[in-house]
């Protein structure tokens, strides 16, 4: 059952530390599990992938099986239905337009006395994107990693998927040939993450690993990250539904639901200050869930992950969210821009009651692959910027050497490393 928990500045009730207790990231018997599932696939890459499909998946196949060809991935697009096919492209098109303008760009700077410095930014040589699909496939989220990476110059795009989940979903598939992908492997979970972050025999390795996962996928980015780059510590997805007195119990109880159903380990939270409305979202909660047909899903994350929070009003709600750092955050409010202003700590922000979660995942165009575990602390959704690296070109003259010796040998002398100060001073003149 969902609970009700009052809160207030300072109080830490067993709910929110519940919630503040992701922050450790997966346990240690799921690390354990991972490090065990990369050891295999470094030790024996395709007959672990192999081996780890049909002990974790339940499948049989060869490694002639992981590979998708292209002329294989358009038979599975076919299947899919005109409708929803113009639903993807729709969501593609709205994709390029929010991040077609984002490039990072470099710069030159002279600084007129013989110095030159410039930053030069590169699209990565290759990316890897992790697409869930064990219970449910997740073309939007193909889209939204494949179509920013490929705008920033990227030129192998490799996608992995669950075994299974591409004959699941043509929808998938036809995701994957939208946004230019067309080196795509079976091959899901921990596993998939350690084949892409050291190579096997039938997929190289790359140099960057994109998007959302569970648990184990997420604990495999953290003990590849080093190997391998990662756009973010994305895991079982997030939510934080803050809603004034004003909003209706049902819209706050589908939102709720909607994040609900992604998976048993999802967190999905509402924030009111009224206590009728947060007994009348409890109840509208299980009045939903009745005909869901993930309800067991749902009901499971509800139960462990989830929580309704009372509060005094509007600024204590916002300090909340700011302690909670979710993924996403709905201000199901009148007027969400004064709170939008303030909530520091979160992914993606949508704002006032005509805007759900949901838009984001299948219409706005943003992106839905956000940090996780509290790290909207410190880190940011994928954009383009996560598919390029800033290299620093410097160079001095002569005469800018000399205008700078001094004070650079004086400062290396500082810190104690006289082979700084000497590698300066052996150009030219000695002053002493």
């Amino acid at each position: 059952m969902l609970t009700i928990t009052p809160w207030h500045a300072g109080s830490e009730p067993a709910a929110l530390r519940r919630l503040l207790a992701r922050q450790d990231g997966p346990s240690p018997e799921v690390t354990r599990t991972v490090l065990n599932i990369i050891r295999r696939v470094r030790e024996s890459g395709d007959v672990a992938l192999v081996e780890l499909a049909r002990e974790h998946d339940g499948v049989a196949q060869d490694h002639d099986d992981l590979r998708v060809s292209r002329d294989e991935l358009s038979e599975l697009a076919a299947g899919l239905d005109p409708k929803t096919l113009t639903a993807l492209e729709e969501l593609a098109d709205a994709i390029r337009r929010f991040h077609q303008d984002a490039p990072p760009s470099g710069r030159v700077l002279d600084d007129g006395s013989g110095g030159r410095l410039e930053l030069k930014v590169r699209p990565l040589d290759s990316v890897g994107i992790y697409v869930p699909g064990a219970s449910a496939a997740h073309p939007a989220s193909a889209l939204m990693c494949a179509i920013p990476a490929s705008i920033a110059g990227v030129e192998r795009l490799v996608a992995v998927s669950p075994p299974g989940a591409l004959e699941r979903s043509p929808a998938l598939a036809a995701a994957l040939q939208i946004a230019g992908v067309d080196e795509v492997y079976r091959v899901g979970g921990a596993q998939a993450i350690a084949a892409l972050a050291f190579g096997t025999e039938t997929i190289p390795a790359v140099t960057k690993v994109v998007g959302p996962g569970n648990i184990y996928v997420a604990a495999a980015k953290r003990l590849c990250w080093g190997r391998v780059g990662i756009d973010s510590f994305t895991g079982p997805g997030e939510v934080v539904v803050v809603a004034d007195p004003e909003t209706s119990p049902r819209w706050i109880a589908a939102d709720l639901i909607s994040q609900a159903e992604h998976d048993e380990l999802v967190s999905a939270v509402a924030i009111v200050w009224d206590p009728e409305q947060a007994q009348a979202v409890v109840e509208e909660v299980q009045l939903q869930l009745a005909d869901l047909p993930r309800r067991a899903t749902a009901a499971a994350a509800l139960r462990d992950r989830g929580a309704v929070f009372t509060v005094l009003g509007p600024d204590a709600a916002c300090r909340l969210v700011d302690i909670i750092a979710p993924q996403m955050v709905e201000l199901l409010l009148e007027n969400p821009a004064p709170m939008a202003a303030r909530i520091r700590n979160a992914g993606t922000l949508f704002l006032g009651r005509y805007t759900p979660q949901a838009v984001g995942d299948y219409a706005a165009g943003t992106n839905h692959v956000q940090p996780t575990f509290a790290t909207a602390r410190f880190s940011s959704g994928l954009s383009v910027a996560d598919f390029v690296k800033r290299t620093q070109l410097v160079q001095f003259s002569a005469a800018r050497l000399e205008a700078a010796r001094g004070s650079a040998a004086t400062l290396a002398r500082e810190e104690g490393l006289e082979g700084h100060a000497r590698s300066l001073e052996v150009r030219g003149a000695i002053d002493t």
